[in-house]
C-alpha cells in the first residue's frame, strides 16, 4: 500500500500543502516546531481518524480556524487507480469520504489504510497503564478486523450500559435483576470474541517478536503474555465469576470482570521489562513489536501497510538503526522525520524523496533514485 499525494488545509501549523511522496522511502527534515512530525500525523489521522499524540482533536485544526482537511490519493500494488480519502475535521466532530461518497460509520472506513508507526512516545505503550496498552491493541486488530471492530463497540456499548444499571440498583434496589442478567450475558458474548481476537493476534506476533528482537540488538527471549479475566474459561463459568463479583459491581458502581481489564506484558528472559528492562531495552522491544506488527499485517492483509518513524534516529544508536534498516523490505512505503538529513543519508538509502520543512510548508524537496 502507498500513499501518492498528500493535501492538507489547515492542519495543525499547516495552512495549505500539498505533496507528492516516494513509493519507497520519505524523509521529512526540519528543525523542531517546524512541521515534521504534524505531517506524519496528518499521514496517520487519515488512516486510522485519530491523532496517535494524547490530545483533543479540535487542535489538529489550525489555530483561529473552524474547519480543517486531510485529502490522500491511496494505492494499492494491485490497482491501477488510486483511491481518495478524506477527513473533514470540524469543532463538533469529523466527516469522512472514500472518492467522495460520504461514509456514514467510521467503523467503515478505519480499516481501509492500515498504518504501523514508531514514535518516541509508543514507551507508554510498554511503561504507562493497561488502558493504554489496551487501546494500542484494539488499533491493531482493527487494522485488518471489521468484525473485532464491531465486537468492540458492541462491548463498550453494553458495559456502559451495565455500569449505568448497576447504579440504578444501588439507588432502588427493587429494580429487576433480570435486565442486569441479560446484560452480562450479551457482554460475555462479545468479550469471549474479543478475547480470541486478542489472543490469536498475541500467538502470531509472539512468533517473529523475539526473533526481531535478538536481530537488532543481539539479544533473544522476548516475548508477551497476554493477561485476561476470560482466560480459560467458558461461558458458563464467566457468568459464575459475574454472580461471584456482584457485591463489589453494586459497591463501586461498576463492572470488575471483563476484557475491558486485560493488559500485556513484555518478557525478557522471563523478567517483566516494565519493572527490569533498561529504557534501551524497552524501546528496542517496541521497535520489534512494531516489525512483527508490519510482517503479520502483510500476512493477512497481502500488502505491507505504510510504515512511520517519528524520530527514530533521536532515539537510537547507529548500529541498532542499521539492523533496523537491514529488516525492513524495499516494497513498505516508509516516512521518517529527522532535524539532521545528514545523519540519514549516511545509511546508504539507495532511492529516496526528501522534504524540507520550515514553519509548516515544504521549502526544498528532492529526489534520489538508484544508479543502475
Amino acid at each position: 500500500m502507498q500513499l501518492q499525494s498528500l493535501k492538507l488545509l489547515h492542519f495543525r501549523n499547516y495552512e495549505h500543502l500539498e505533496i507528492e511522496f516516494h513509493p519507497k522511502i520519505n524523509i521529512i527534515y526540519g528543525k523542531n516546531g517546524s512541521g515534521k512530525t504534524n505531517l506524519v500525523e496528518a499521514i496517520y489521522v487519515l488512516a486510522v481518524t485519530r491523532s496517535f499524540r494524547n490530545v483533543n482533536e479540535k487542535v489538529l485544526i489550525q489555530s483561529g480556524g473552524t474547519l480543517g482537511k486531510i485529502e490522500g490519493e491511496i494505492v494499492n500494488n494491485d490497482e491501477v487507480y488510486p483511491t481518495n480519502y478524506r477527513i473533514y475535521l470540524e469543532k463538533d466532530g469529523k466527516k469522512v469520504k472514500i472518492n467522495k461518497n460520504k461514509i456514514v460509520r467510521l467503523s467503515d472506513y478505519i480499516t481501509k489504510i492500515p498504518i504501523v508507526l514508531f514514535s518516541p512516545d509508543d514507551l507508554k505503550f510498554l511503561k504507562d497503564t493497561p488502558s493504554t496498552r489496551r487501546k494500542q491493541l484494539n488499533i491493531s486488530i482493527s487494522q485488518y478486523s471489521l468484525e473485532y471492530l464491531k465486537n468492540l463497540s458492541n462491548y463498550n456499548k453494553l458495559l456502559k450500559q451495565r455500569n449505568a444499571y448497576l447504579k440504578k440498583l444501588v439507588v432502588n434496589s427493587n429494580q429487576s435483576f433480570e435486565y442486569l442478567n441479560i446484560l452480562t450475558e450479551k457482554l460475555i458474548s462479545y468479550g469471549i470474541k474479543i478475547y480470541e481476537q486478542r489472543e490469536q493476534f498475541i500467538v502470531k506476533i509472539n512468533e517473529t517478536l523475539g526473533n526481531f528482537y535478538e536481530n537488532i540488538t543481539g539479544l533473544c527471549g522476548l516475548k508477551i503474555e497476554y493477561k485476561s479475566d476470560y482466560e480459560k474459561m467458558n461461558k458458563n463459568e464467566l457468568l459464575t465469576s459475574y454472580q461471584h463479583l456482584l457485591k463489589k459491581d453494586l459497591m463501586f458502581g461498576k463492572t470488575n470482570l471483563g476484557i475491558h481489564t486485560d493488559d500485556l506484558h513484555f518478557f525478557l528472559n522471563d523478567e517483566d521489562l516494565r519493572d527490569y528492562g533498561s529504557e534501551g531495552q524497552q524501546k528496542n522491544a517496541i521497535i520489534a513489536y512494531k516489525l512483527s506488527e508490519l510482517k503479520l499485517l502483510k500476512e493477512i492483509l497481502g500488502y505491507f501497510p505504510i510504515l512511520i518513524l517519528d524520530d527514530l534516529f533521536s532515539e537510537l544508536d547507529r548500529e541498532k538503526i542499521e539492523n533496523i534498516f537491514k529488516i525492513l523490505k524495499s516494497d513498505v512505503q516508509t516516512f521518517i522525520t529527522t532535524t539532521d538529513l545528514d545523519v540519514v543519508k549516511k545509511f546508504g538509502l539507495e532511492e529516496y524523496k526528501s522534504f524540507e520543512i520550515k514553519d509548516g510548508q515544504v521549502v526544498k524537496e528532492s529526489k534520489h533514485e538508484r544508479r543502475e
